[in-house]
């Protein structure tokens, strides 16, 4: 049985910025619902954590396991295949993750400008994108920020 509870699915650029024949990979959002890990008596976690090496800290719960936000959102891509040595239900590399109350509050445009800036890795942002006269385009990256 899976921790993750699906949120949504979008398409984002694969390489972190949207060009001309850019190509496109769908970045799921996997809630991980407050209940997990939870400290609260009654959700099961009395002995400790398990999932404490890879996730936010677990939250506080009322007795039905509900919180005002889930523990985490992770975001993840078809290559953040779950399953690592550690614990079967642990991403081997999301993108992103937040804790639940971080996702609730983001604006999605800060969202969306994290998970292209994971999916750009170390490469430098487009600036500029030339459409040449012979109908092939040239790409201008600039520096990347720190």
């Amino acid at each position: 049985m899976s921790i993750y509870a699906t949120l949504w699915k979008l398409k984002f650029p694969k390489e972190g910025d949207e060009h001309l024949g850019c190509d496109w990979i769908e970045v799921t959002a996997q809630a991980v619902p407050p209940h997990i890990g939870s400290p609260t008596p009654g959700c099961g976690y009395e002995d400790g954590d398990p999932y404490a090496a890879f996730l936010p800290p677990p939250v506080q719960t009322d007795a039905d396991g509900d919180a005002p936000f889930n523990r985490a959102v992770v975001f993840v891509t078809e290559y953040s295949l779950k399953g690592t040595p550690r614990s079967g239900q642990e991403y081997i590399s999301p993108l992103l993750m937040l804790t639940g109350e971080k996702y609730a509050r983001i604006p999605f445009a800060e969202l969306r400008r994290r998970i292209c800036d994971a999916l750009r890795g170390n490469r430098s942002p487009i600036v500029a994108e030339v459409l040449l006269p012979d109908g092939t385009h040239k790409i201008i990256r600039g520096r990347k920020e720190e």
